[in-house]
């Protein structure tokens, strides 16, 4: 039975408050119940079947850093073979699921997040073990989640309507859009139950099949999604899961000729690499892989002088450390004009200090652990780094790594443009504040940097959110609120730049970037004399393609 979606207008799935004793009750029963799961062995998923493998790789709870999540078979021990046969899975489940009507398709999306909506917290519950979310972060994942596949579901269900086209007389002008083929989607650690959701089934949403590598700091949830599309009765070889606990399966999954697409969301770095290797033809690629690449950011909040201080402050702290900085969208400057400086600061560190660090499993803890060892390496190097360049550190700038990876939040006040805290993303707990003579040079220092995914302003003046409106070169610009919490629907997210091809996702433009349009034109009700008249007429299609 389909689940009726077609006319349903779509709205954001809400977030739980765990004030209620009853939701923070479930909770518990949940982190109870994944814990009573942690440890177990996984497979490779290749056309349905499970693989399993002599090597092995675990995942690791990182504000526990002992506790195995879980075992997962290791394809990169034997990724050449395991490689080529999950796309050749993936091949040959597309010529069927290509073809399958775009309702049909979406209903496997409204069904998978049915069963999310009634499990929601066990699906948090994993993300706090193996990514270390707090209860009120892995909630927000979550919830993202099922607006992903609500949202692609009813927009693929317009995409195959009559789409908008001019009509001219004696012809029937149509345009249809129609699957890519076989993509390798490589999803992130950070949303790893939201972004993988989404990127996946975007893509099988439109009539295309996959291949999905998750990262090796979380590919326990990403199993856990492939068993709800096995629950769907999702066709086999539309999603093969292949878990690596290196680099090799992607690799081998962008240089393939058989792939037409890939999605992408990571570092720079990475992402840089995917672009340029997915641009090399090689023997028997038939097309232009498309690369849909979501990428990094150095985002910035502009606090003007005309601002509510009290409520820049609190955007300020949610921003830049709700789940340790590690979002993509983190504030990790704040450009503050230098009359208001002072005033402001002492507002954003009185709030900071309130902060309580500790384990992710209890429901007062604010911030936890970053996601690994060479995250907190890199998060203490460049917290002394910005010391050494003139940078005055006022509050956190310690780690402990004894139990789990944790970080203080960390202000490092007076810095400098263009030093390398100011410049560099970080991805952990370091916030940089940076003065500005006035708004115009707070919006030279926010665009001076080689990204542009999230901004925000904090101002009462209209004529300079008016002018940020213009002027501030990113993806996704808020006034008067955080740079972080981009909803499914309301805030499509992407950004320029460095921060990758600005895709729009949950947004109507996503499904675009796995479809192409397909024109077809028929010629109707033309007589014969009416055909003769316009040869004798000439051809006017020259002008035209």
């Amino acid at each position: 039975m389909q689940t009726q979606r077609t006319t349903d207008e779509f709205k954001n799935e809400p977030f739980t408050d765990y004030s209620k004793p009853e939701n923070a009750d479930a909770m518990r029963q949940a982190i109870e119940q994944v814990k009573s799961e942690l440890g177990r062995d996984y497979a490779v998923i290749v056309n349905g079947e499970k693989i399993e493998l002599d090597k092995k790789f675990e995942s690791f709870n990182p504000a526990e850093k002992s506790q195995v999540i879980g075992r997962f078979s290791d394809a990169d021990a034997d990724a050449e073979t395991l490689v080529n046969r999950a796309i050749d899975a993936a091949t040959e489940a597309f010529k069927s699921w290509r073809n399958v009507r775009a309702e049909e398709r979406a209903d496997y999306l409204f069904r998978a997040a049915q069963i999310i909506r009634e499990r929601k917290h066990y699906y948090s519950a994993w993300m706090v073990f193996e990514v270390g979310k707090t209860w009120a972060e892995a909630d927000g994942d979550t919830a993202e989640a099922i607006d992903f596949l609500e949202f692609y579901g009813r927009e693929m269900i317009r995409y195959a309507q009559k789409q908008p086209i001019t009509q001219i007389a004696g012809e029937d002008n149509r345009l249809e859009y129609i699957p890519l083929g076989v993509g390798a989607i490589i999803p992130p650690w950070n949303f790893p139950l939201a972004i993988m959701c989404g990127m996946t089934m975007a893509a099988v949403v439109c009539g295309n099949t996959t291949v999905l590598k998750p990262s090796p700091d979380a590919p326990t949830i990403a199993y856990k999604f492939m068993e709800i599309l096995d629950e769907i009765g999702l066709p086999k070889g539309v999603v093969n899961f292949i878990a690596g606990s290196g680099t090799k399966v992607g690799e081998l999954l962008v240089q393939s000729p058989k792939i037409r697409f890939i999605s992408f969301t990571g570092s720079k770095a990475v992402g840089l690499h995917i672009y340029e290797e997915a641009a090399k033809t090689r023997e028997g690629q038939r097309w232009m892989k498309r690369v849909v690449a979501e990428m990094g950011g150095k985002d910035a909040i502009i606090v003007d002088a005309e601002a509510d201080l009290d409520a820049a402050a609190t955007g300020v702290v949610q921003a830049a450390f709700g789940f340790q900085g590690q979002k993509c969208s983190a504030c990790s400057r704040l450009i503050v004009d230098e009359s208001v400086h002072d005033e402001l600061l002492e507002k954003v560190v009185a709030l900071t200090k309130e902060l309580k660090i500790g384990s992710p499993t209890e429901a007062e803890t604010n911030m936890t652990a970053v996601i690994n060892q060479k995250s907190f390496d890199n998060a203490l190097k460049a917290i002394t780094k910005g010391q050494d360049e003139g940078g005055k550190l006022i509050v956190g700038g310690v780690g402990d790594s004894s139990q789990g990876f944790y970080i203080e939040p960390t202000i490092i006040d007076e810095v400098k443009e263009k030093s390398t805290v100011e410049q560099e993303e970080i991805f952990a707990p370091v916030l940089a504040v940076i003065k500005a003579k006035d708004f115009d040079h707070a919006l030279e220092i926010a665009n001076d940097t080689q990204y542009g995914l999230t901004g925000a302003v904090y101002s009462k003046n209209e004529e300079k959110l008016e002018k940020a409106r213009n002027e501030f070169h990113v993806g996704n610009l808020y006034f008067n609120r955080k740079c972080t919490g981009a909803l499914v629907g309301a805030h499509p997210f992407g950004g320029f730049n460095m921060s990758g091809t600005d895709s729009k996702a949950g947004g109507r433009e996503y499904l675009l970037q796995f479809m192409q349009g397909k024109l077809v034109s028929e010629k109707v009700g033309a007589t014969k004399s009416e055909s003769k008249e316009v040869l004798n007429a000439g051809d006017t299609s020259a002008k035209a393609f």
